[in-house]
């Protein structure tokens, strides 16, 4: 590299390492890593193991941040340290462009972390996935969906479990609830919340003709169940129901299953995971709490974009993303113009892209 390369390469990195440190929001991270060391280095932590668990996962979270920030510092400094010699020596001179193409390749994946940003992105998150109108094409449609996000989980290495599932009559789903657990897991995630289309040659479709279906996708934050959220209980009405599904062990013929309904709101969530009907009915208020959160998140979110005359693209309803099988293969975010025409790819789980274009959107118009 020439010498002026090396000063405008290290001009421009040192403004990246500024901006960076305030969108990773370093300031007000490394206080709050101090405060959560001292509540884990408390005697009476570990009396509560659930909220341990999540304080150790959020100081966890903050210690990544904070370390991968100070890495990509140390690095910019070794290398305006060895400017000097490498202009003098080519050995140190194919060390220092080794070193710079490193330091880019790490600062690339530091401006993903920069795009978590939200105070619950960090948290474990809820999928709910409804087909629409469609009856088994709908249905179907929303299986393969339900198939894309745990391939999806499993490449990133994300736990799921299926807390509620309703079987369609024929094929597919009409309904499945899942618990997504990973970090950044509702910060990825929430990109998907509104509803997918798919056309293609129906297969339930005697005469082969193309169809349109849609299928909507609602994303939460899960929220620990000591959460500071209280719901009256005048306002809750709670069902209870035989879990579907394979039966065994007395599972179908028992009301074990739970339903509770937010009367306020018309919100309903329902659980059949466990045996014990106690124990799905805590499981349903988390999952209510974290309906409602994300409520309040979404009219933020709306009011926010009041205020910028923008026209909101994640309501319930709005079609974000269309996956076409059929004249020709092609995926394509209509929040984001992002494509990709390896349709079998993106079914098997490859949507990050989507993803993070997504997020790359929201930051650039929270920044204006």
């Amino acid at each position: 590299m020439e010498k002026y390369e090396i000063h405008k390469f290290l001009e421009e990195y040192k403004q990246k390492l500024m901006d960076m440190h305030q969108a990773l929001q370093i300031d007000t991270k490394e206080p709050r890593l101090k405060e959560l060391n001292e509540e884990i280095q408390a005697p009476e932590f570990w009396g509560d193991p659930k909220h341990a668990q999540t304080v150790i996962g959020q100081a966890n979270a903050l210690k990544d941040t904070i370390s991968s920030y100070n890495s990509a510092k140390s690095q910019y400094n070794d290398i305006a340290e060895m400017v000097d010699l490498a202009l003098e020596d080519a050995d140190a001179m194919a060390l220092l462009e080794e070193s710079i193409e490193d330091l880019k390749s790490y600062m690339s994946e530091l401006e993903k972390k920069a795009l978590f940003s939200g105070k619950y992105d960090f948290n474990n998150c809820i999928l709910e996935l409804h087909p629409g109108a469609g009856g088994t094409e709908s249905m179907d449609w929303a299986d393969m969906l339900y198939r894309m996000y745990t391939r999806f989980c499993a490449r990133k290495g994300f736990k799921t479990s299926v807390i509620d599932f309703q079987a369609g009559d024929e094929a597919g789903i009409k309904s499945v609830t899942l618990s997504i657990e990973g970090p950044y897991a509702y910060g990825l995630l929430k990109a998907e919340r509104g509803v997918h289309r798919l056309v293609r040659i129906s297969p339930f479709d005697s005469n082969a003709r193309r169809h349109t279906s849609f299928c909507s996708c609602e994303i939460a934050p899960q929220i620990e169940e000591t959460s500071d959220l209280v719901i009256p209980e005048e306002d809750l009405r709670i069902d209870t129901f035989c879990s579907s599904g394979p039966g065994g062990q007395g599972v179908n013929t028992t009301y074990s299953a739970v339903r509770v309904t937010h009367k306020p709101t018309g919100l309903f969530v329902a659980c059949q995971k466990e045996r014990s009907q106690i124990r799905n009915k805590e499981i349903a208020m988390t999952l209510l709490k974290s309906k409602l959160l994300e409520l309040e998140i979404k009219k933020q979110e709306e009011e926010l974009a009041k205020e910028k005359g923008e026209q909101m693209g994640i309501n319930f309803g709005s079609q974000i993303r269309s996956y076409v099988f059929c004249p020709y293969t092609l995926v394509k975010d209509h929040r984001t113009d992002y494509e990709m025409g390896n349709i079998n790819a993106v079914m098997d789980g490859d949507i990050e892209g989507f993803m993070l274009e997504y997020l790359k959107m929201k930051a650039g118009a929270k920044n204006e």
